[in-house]
């Protein structure tokens, strides 16, 4: 497939519609095409089932999709909108419709749309780019690994082989261009210390360990400023996105009740969190706004939050 080729269809995955509203996170149609991608590179096939999609998109969105119920009907019956991707069909030909009651009872099935799969046999490098993209829009990078591995995707190793063979060239990563100081930034303005625990880390001259954590995601709007971030040790930068470590209004550290840790290091490095003081900044740098704060409570954080101890 040439590179126009490939344009096309990014922009048709660019282009999907998804819900936007007071900028709440919206990943339900991204879940399901990621979980289709996966089927097809592991089976050759993209279909699912409703049963199945009820359940395995139905995990996704709850471990990967905002802190709210949400229901798989939704993106399975609506991505058919956005053309030529998604195609549901029934045994009787009839509209499911988006209640679960009929798609049940009319066995209804989806799959990538067939021009779509064509695509995608005719250009190996078409899913990787797809997925990736998918990916970048959606979820920091911490995450993308795990997104990718829930959703049946080696993107990793899909595209080193690749870029082995030469299908996919470094050019054509999806990546948007990020401020590059903003890590040593935000590093700086906590002292080079972990807001949560106080890690401070090096080997020989050079900081291990810690990272710029976005409070605002930067794939929903959140910018690369020191007010939107705080540094975090890697684990704790992990946890933060992915839900079971918070910020509360008054800047401490919220730990979520659906968190569940015996031993005594789940104990010492997150459970006793649960409302600790965030460290500030060091004097004339800016403390995590009250906006960004809340965006990460509402859109991230797996409430309800534990009592401090």
């Amino acid at each position: 497939m040439t590179l126009d080729g490939r344009s096309i269809w990014l922009e048709r995955v660019n282009a999907i519609r998804q819900h936007q509203r007071c900028a709440e996170r919206a990943p339900h149609k991204p879940l399901l095409l990621l979980l289709a991608l996966g089927r097809f590179s592991t089976q050759g096939s993209s279909e699912l089932t409703w049963p199945d999609a009820e359940e395995h998109l139905g995990r996704l969105l709850r471990d990967y999709g905002p802190p709210r119920k949400t229901n798989p009907a939704y993106p399975f019956r609506r991505l058919a909108n956005d053309r030529h991707l998604w195609v549901v069909e029934t045994a009787t030909g009839e509209d499911p419709g988006e209640t679960i009651g009929r798609l049940r009872e009319l066995d209804a099935k989806g799959h990538l749309d067939p021009e779509f799969e064509a695509a995608l046999r005719a250009d190996p490098a078409l899913l990787v780019l797809i997925a990736r993209t998918l990916l970048e829009q959606n979820w920091p990078a911490t995450l993308h690994e795990e997104v990718a591995t829930a959703c049946g995707l080696d993107l990793d190793r899909a595209e080193a082989e690749l870029v082995t063979s030469r299908l996919l060239a470094d050019r054509e990563r999806t990546d948007r261009r990020r401020d590059p100081v903003f890590r040593e930034r935000v590093l700086m303005a906590y002292e080079y210390r972990c807001a949560f625990c106080a890690f401070d880390g090096r080997l020989d001259a050079t900081v291990v360990g810690l990272e710029a954590a976005h409070l605002r995601w930067w794939a929903h709007g959140g910018p690369d400023e020191v007010d939107n971030a705080v540094c975090l040790c890697t684990i704790h930068h992990r946890l933060l996105d992915r839900g079971v470590l918070g910020i509360s209004a008054d800047h401490a550290v919220t730990v979520s009740r659906h968190f569940v840790g015996y031993s005594d290091a789940a104990q010492q490095l997150v459970l006793s969190l649960a409302g600790r003081p965030v460290r500030e900044p060091q004097p004339g740098e800016p403390p995590p706004a009250d906006h960004h704060v809340a965006w990460h409570a509402e859109q991230v954080f797996r409430g309800p939050a534990r009592l401090a101890g």
